[in-house]
């Protein structure tokens, strides 16, 4: 699609950039750079990007129905006061492995967040296998663990009917589907619904628009693809400006615009040489479909 437009709208380089979220209340993009250790809100009437520092690697941030933000850190769920820059842990998880972390985590259209964990990694992409779990904080602050033996946490969302849920462990390449009960968050019946091409890479972050495609981030794919979850198929392909983009959200006032993430972890620099906006914040507008509006934590 030729109207297909690519901006770098927020440049201070990320090291791993993840989990955009539109916040309509502040008219803002929130997201969090892992390893740099920040959650970020980045305005597009001053085009500037807020960060607040905090004290372990954080892997995603969510709306929360009584205001501000709940965040994953380290091990932890914990909750974020904007203003005071206050950080305090809910519960934590995983408290019999010494080097796993949270990555990629959402809010479910009952106000549940889900998140999962890996293994601290050794390099980008290299880490001890089968170390990580999915995990679901519920709004009473109790925590369900899915199963475990998890590569890579990463993409999730949900079906428009909330009938079933849609997961990524990012080294099974593969985009995964499960029945999903809205009234319990139980889920079940998992099956691969897309499995990427070689030149897609790595699966990454994922999100839904209001046609029920899914589009999902390909990590060293440089690119977002967009799959029909009925039909197992791939509709389109929008290839960035940059090799690792990691994560991707609608927003704006109608949520017809596409922001994703990046990384610059791991790239040489050579490689950064000839990619100056690794680890930027891409919008893209044009794509013609919009996105849905996340869901507040209910907790």
């Amino acid at each position: 699609m030729s109207s297909v437009r690519i901006e770098c709208v927020a440049k201070e380089g990320c090291r791993i950039g993840e989990s955009p979220v539109w916040d309509e209340k502040e008219g803002a993009l929130l997201y969090v750079d892992i390893t740099g250790r920040k959650v970020c809100r980045w305005s597009p009437v001053t085009r500037q990007a807020q960060a607040i520092p905090v004290d372990a690697p954080v892997s995603s941030v969510a709306l929360r129905k009584s205001g501000d933000y709940v965040i994953t850190l380290g091990t932890r769920f914990a909750a974020l006061k904007w203003k005071e820059e206050l950080v305090t842990t809910i519960t934590q998880v995983d408290t019999d492995k010494a080097n796993t972390r949270f990555n990629d985590g959402k809010v479910d259209p009952a106000g549940r967040y889900f998140a999962g964990t890996m293994a601290e990694e050794i390099r980008p992409a290299v880490l001890e296998r089968h170390q990580g779990s999915l995990y679901t904080l519920f709004p009473d602050l109790s925590v369900v663990k899915h199963f475990d033996q998890v590569d890579i946490s990463n993409g999730l969302d949900w079906s428009l009917d909330h009938k079933t849920f849609f997961y990524i462990d990012s080294l099974s390449y593969s985009v995964d589907a499960f029945d999903y009960d809205l009234q319990t968050g139980k889920i079940g019946n998992r099956r691969s619904i897309y499995k990427l091409e070689k030149e897609e890479s790595i699966p990454d972050g994922m999100c839904i628009d209001t046609e029920g495609k899914l589009w999902v981030a390909c990590y060293d794919g440089g690119r977002v693809i967009r799959l029909d979850p009925e039909t197992g198929k791939r509709l389109q392909t929008v290839k960035l400006p940059v090799d690792k983009t990691t994560s991707c959200c609608f927003g704006g006032k109608d949520y017809s615009e596409m922001f994703v993430t990046s990384a610059s972890d791991g790239m040489d620099k050579e490689w950064l040489s000839r990619q100056p906006q690794a680890g930027g914040i891409f919008k893209i507008t044009g794509l013609g479909v919009k996105g849905i509006p996340p869901y507040p934590f209910a907790g």
